[in-house]
C-alpha cells in the first residue's frame, strides 16, 4: 500500500474517481495542463520514462475516449499503450493495470448467462479495436519480460448510470476504486470486467474476483428513474443484442457530434 502508483490521465473521469479514492501514494500526470498533475504525454517515450523513474506501479487511464479517426486511435490508444509498456519496462516497473473497454468485445451477443472476463476481442469500433490490441501488447510485455498486466474491460463508469442499458454496465466511482486496488496487487495476466454487482449484470465477475475484487455498488437504486427515460435511450435495441449497444453502429473512424 505504499507503492508510489503514476497514473495517466489523471485529470479524465475516471482519474480524478482515483485521486480522490486511492489510499496510495500517487503521482498523477495528463497530456495537458490540469491542477494536480504533472504534463506528460504518453505517445513520448522519454517523457513518460521520466514520469516512471521511482514509481512502482502505473494505472494507464490516458487515450482517446470514444469513435475517432483511424490515424488518432493508432497514435494515441495504440502507440501510446506501447510506449507506456516500454517506458515501465525501462524503468523497472512491474506492475501495470491498463483501461481497456466493454468495446473490446462489443460485438459479442448477450446470452442466458453472464459473458466471461476473458472472452476473445469482437471489437465494435476502431476505438474498441484499440482497446483490444492494448490488452494484446499487456499479454506480450507479460509473457516476454514477466511484468504483472492486469486490463480492465470497464463499462460505464460514472457518478450514475444514464440509459436502461446502463442499469447492467455501471462500474461505481468507490468500485472503480476497489478494482484498481485490486489489480494494483494481482500478479500475472489477466482481463477483468469493470463492473459493479449490478442486479442486471451480464458480466462475470468470476475473474475479477480471483484478483481480489469484491463490489459492493448496485446500479439498481436508478432503476425507476433509467426506465422513465427508457422512451429516448439510444442503445435499447442493440443494446438488449450486443454488448458494445449503439456503438456497435457508430460509423468507423468519424468522431462524434457534439
Amino acid at each position: 500500500m505504499d507503492q508510489l502508483v503514476l497514473i495517466t490521465g489523471a485529470a479524465g473521469n475516471m482519474g480524478r474517481m482515483l485521486r480522490d479514492g486511492l489510499r496510495r501514494p500517487l503521482r498523477p500526470t495528463d497530456s495537458v495542463p490540469a491542477k494536480g498533475c504533472a504534463q506528460a504525454s504518453v505517445t513520448d517515450l522519454y517523457t513518460m520514462r521520466a514520469a516512471m523513474r521511482g514509481v512502482s506501479a502505473v494505472v494507464h487511464l490516458a487515450g482517446i475516449t470514444d469513435e475517432d479517426t483511424w490515424d488518432r486511435i493508432v497514435d494515441v490508444n495504440i502507440h501510446g499503450t506501447r510506449t507506456v509498456l516500454e517506458a515501465a519496462r525501462l524503468e523497472g516497473v512491474r506492475q501495470v493495470v491498463l483501461a481497456s473497454s466493454n468495446h473490446a468485445v462489443g460485438f459479442h451477443e448477450r446470452g442466458p448467462g453472464e459473458l466471461p472476463g476473458d472472452v476473445p476481442a469482437r471489437p465494435d469500433t476502431y476505438y474498441g479495436f484499440s482497446k483490444a490490441a492494448g490488452e494484446t501488447l499487456g499479454a506480450l510485455y507479460h509473457d516476454r519480460f514477466g511484468m504483472n498486466v492486469i486490463c480492465l474491460r470497464i463499462g460505464t463508469c460514472y457518478d450514475k448510470p444514464f440509459d436502461v442499458r446502463s442499469l447492467s454496465t455501471w462500474l461505481s466511482p468507490a468500485d472503480a476504486v476497489r478494482l484498481v486496488d485490486a489489480a494494483l496487487d494481482a500478479e500475472g495476466f489477466h482481463i477483468v470486467w469493470g463492473v459493479s454487482n449490478n442486479t442486471r449484470r451480464w458480466w462475470s465477475l468470476g475473474t475479477a474476483k480471483k484478483i481480489g475484487y469484491e463490489p459492493q455498488d448496485d446500479a439498481e437504486v436508478f432503476a425507476e428513474e433509467m426506465e422513465a427515460k427508457a422512451a429516448g435511450d439510444r442503445a435499447a435495441d442493440l443494446g438488449r443484442r450486443y454488448v458494445g449497444g449503439f456503438f456497435c453502429a457508430l460509423p468507423l473512424g468519424r468522431r462524434p457530434v457534439g
